[in-house]
């Protein structure tokens, strides 16, 4: 594409140079930068691309896109000056590869708990209803049935856009995306045009990131104020923040309900470890699914699907094939009756409602055996709140290790069972630092009909010590401990 075409989306303070320059590819990281491509110069929080201006030129940048002209430009390149790049990348991206979110319909799902989930389910949905789909999620990327694996929740402006361009190309009628906060924040969907978001709920997460609750929060809340007149916006009425959220947005809002009245509504009718049979605006349907926040997942799917104009009936039919997500209360039973249930749960909230429902259905003198952690590098504030929720709905927990990043497990481990005070808390409680030694020890001391929760890694294989990816999946061990492998 001609520079000259690429930066109409731009206002351009000053150029300096040719436009009729021929743009191969574009990139933020220098060290990405080909013979031909565009190098856009973006502030970052840790680094200013700026300073790699030199090194972008030396790679064969034809262009660059930056907020501060160069003292001494390079000769043959042709520099664009605007105010604010990092708000430029998104807009140039999606133009470059396409305008894709013209051709396909867009959907986001922003929230802290359940983006994963109500995100793969409706790309799954609709790949069931016969059309070709793409999914943006943590867990991994895909192109119809091409998978694409994923580092971030929400990719850089350039990636997202060129996967975006790739599924529109190939045929796409629909995408589905989760929509993090820092994607909002640093506006890593600028340029793309949604045709509906969906909001699931709002705790305490990111705080390393965002400082505050209401930060966070209003980072979500930018997305739903971003969508456009004919979209639609699926609220969690359930949600303290739910109609906080779509208060300022053009989009029609629908609310979905457990408890009130909404738009949307369900309710549980009978409940086990294999399933439940739920009531969903009148209707009857057998899910296997467990707990009181899949059921207000799968309502918000149900609503968003609705909502793209399926008819209830068809969409109640699908949501009765679906599976749970791979790392999201999945359970596997030993040969001896326990139960363990490996989940994603890494908030307090999120463990909270994980706990619940398993304590909703355990019968006792069955136990609750929880193995949890907390990541490093991350929100420290988290730590002992984890640890409490843990203590106030189990009968027996094993503080260990999730991903220490560049942190010592045992700080990690000393921070959360600072939350942990009375004797007869103390007394649930044992830390071991290794994590496979701690699932080995609760499947140790479970007994038929007791119930182990593993918290924190869900879908992830890996384990992250020192800057390094140690292979390390939960559901392997489990199924080691339990003489099922």
């Amino acid at each position: 594409m001609k520079l000259s075409e690429l930066i109409k989306v731009l206002q351009p303070a000053q150029v300096s140079g040719s436009l009729d320059v021929e743009i191969s590819d574009i990139a933020i990281d220098s060290r990405q930068v080909r013979p031909g491509h565009l190098f856009i110069a973006v502030p970052g929080t840790q680094v200013d691309g700026h300073q790699f201006i030199p090194k972008a030129v030396e790679q064969g940048a034809v262009a660059i896109i930056c907020q501060f002209l160069p003292e001494q430009p390079a000769d043959g390149v042709t520099y664009v000056q605007v105010s604010d790049s990092e708000g430029a990348v998104g807009p140039l991206a999606h133009h470059f590869f396409g305008d894709p979110t013209q051709k396909l319909d867009l959907v986001g799902v922003t929230g802290t708990n359940g983006k994963t989930t109500i995100a793969t389910l409706l790309f799954k949905v609709f790949r069931r209803f016969g059309y070709k789909c793409g999914l943006l999620s943590t867990v991994c990327n895909y192109i119809d049935d091409e998978a694409i694996p994923t580092d971030h929740t929400t990719p850089d402006p350039i990636t997202l856009n060129r996967l975006l361009g790739r599924m529109a190309d190939e045929g796409c009628r629909y995408a589905f995306m989760e929509v993090s906060s820092h994607s909002v924040a640093q506006r890593r969907i600028a340029g793309l045009r949604f045709k509906g978001g969906l909001f699931t709920n709002l705790t305490r997460d990111h705080l390393d990131y965002h400082k505050t609750v209401e930060a966070y929060r209003d980072a979500k809340k930018g997305f739903f104020d971003m969508l456009p007149g004919d979209a639609f916006a699926v609220t969690n009425a359930d949600d303290k923040n739910g109609l906080f959220m779509t208060q300022n947005t053009a989009a029609t809002v629908k609310t979905y309900s457990l408890r009130s009245m909404a738009d949307f509504r369900a309710r549980i009718l009978e409940e086990s470890f294999e399933g439940m049979v739920l009531e969903i605006d009148g209707h009857e349907v057998c899910v296997q699914f467990i707990g009181r926040f899949n059921v207000s997942n799968l309502l918000a799917v149900y609503g968003a699907a609705v909502c793209m104009g399926k008819q209830p009936e068809e969409v109640l039919v699908a949501l009765s094939t679906l599976r749970p997500v791979n790392g999201r209360f999945e359970t596997i039973r030993s040969r001896e009756g326990v139960t363990a249930i490996v989940d994603y749960a890494h908030t307090p909230d999120a463990l909270d409602n994980v706990l619940a429902t398993i304590n909703e259905i355990l019968k006792k003198p069955g136990q609750c055996i929880t193995v949890c952690g907390a990541g490093g590098n991350r929100d420290k504030g988290k730590r002992p709140l984890m640890a409490q929720s843990a203590v106030r709905a189990s009968d027996r927990v094993i503080i260990t290790s999730d991903n220490p990043r560049f942190e010592e497990p045992q700080d990690i481990i000393n921070d959360m069972l600072a939350g942990i005070t009375t004797p007869e808390e103390k007394r649930k409680v044992i830390a071991i630092a290794d994590r496979r030694e701690a699932i080995r020890t609760a499947c140790a001391l479970a007994q038929p009909g007791d119930v182990i929760l593993i918290a924190g890694k869900g879908h992830e294989d890996y384990q992250e010590i020192k800057g390094v990816k140690h292979h390390f999946d939960d559901h392997e061990v489990v199924r080691e401990a339990f003489s099922l492998e």
